[in-house]
């Protein structure tokens, strides 16, 4: 059975769906049922027959050749790193696949020791705690860093649903689930083989149907910044940035928090790094 991962036929039929056909050069004024490209719109631009596109959207055949999976990827306008996705779906691996890194590289052990002021993380590639320093802890009121290893952040958003209790996101909760969801999807490009990451996309999705819709979607971009309004039991709301780094060489991401200088909510921070301190 294919992974839930990655289905061809399901990737093929929302993006196929999500096409504009004018903006392929198929003229308008044809009343269509549903939206999108049809099959047989579809199979024309990619050189392939309609029974074709069929059988590859029904999962009877799952192996196009990657001759086959270029020439969809073009047809479908897909950006890169979802043509990265289709390919894996169609059992090619792409370059650089690779598993995920569950140590902190000494690269990112020296961003670590000299951002120390600041609200730090460190997470896998699917978004597993690595890493947090005590400053973090106290703005999101999680427990002690030792006791935060190991939490994931996909869990707690889509299954406990605890996040939103700890920080609102600018744009609500759905523009952070997207982001997280897209983020997940990226990292299947490279990671799709990896049974730990196998594993957390197969259970979420079973217990979390919000978490299965988004991840059906198909979309696939990289989750790099967000403002959040953060719910803190020590000195209240404060609004912060979230902005992650990519280390070279790994598939771990820092994610480092900071205020507006100058604002009420960097002198609540402050008050939170003198805590942080004391606690040291």
């Amino acid at each position: 059975m294919p992974s839930e991962i990655q289905t061809l036929g399901s990737l093929l039929r929302t993006w196929r769906e999500r096409i504009d056909p004018q903006e392929v050069g198929i003229a308008g004024g044809v009343r269509r049922r549903a939206k999108g490209l049809r099959r047989e719109e579809l199979a024309s631009l990619a050189g392939v027959s309609t029974d074709y596109v069929v059988r590859l959207e029904q999962g009877r055949f799952r192996t196009p050749s990657a001759q086959v999976v270029s020439a969809l990827a073009r047809a479908l306008r897909l950006s890169g790193s979802e043509t990265e996705l289709l390919f894996r779906a169609a059992n090619h691996l792409p370059p650089g696949s690779t598993t995920i890194d569950d140590r902190v590289p000494p690269a990112a052990q020296r961003l670590v020791a000299r951002m120390s002021d600041h609200p730090l993380a460190v997470f896998t590639a699917d978004w597993t705690l690595l890493h947090a320093n005590p400053l973090l802890c106290y703005l999101f009121d999680l427990p002690s860093p030792a006791e935060a290893i190991g939490e994931n952040l996909v869990v707690r958003t889509f299954v406990d649903e605890i996040s939103s209790q700890i920080a609102t996101p600018a744009g609500g909760d759905e523009t952070f689930e997207r982001a997280l969801v897209a983020d997940l999807r990226l990292s299947a490009t490279e990671l799709g083989d990896d049974p730990t990451f196998q594993s957390l996309v197969t259970t979420v999705r079973a217990k979390s149907p919000r978490f299965a819709e988004l991840w059906d979607e198909g979309r696939a971009a990289p989750h790099l910044s967000m403002a959040k309004t953060v719910h803190n039991s020590h000195v209240g709301d404060l609004v912060i940035d979230c902005d992650a780094l990519m280390v070279v060489g790994s598939n771990v991401r820092l994610i480092v928090c900071s205020a507006l200088p100058g604002t009420p909510d960097a002198e609540k921070l402050e008050a939170l790094r003198a805590r942080a301190n004391r606690s040291e």
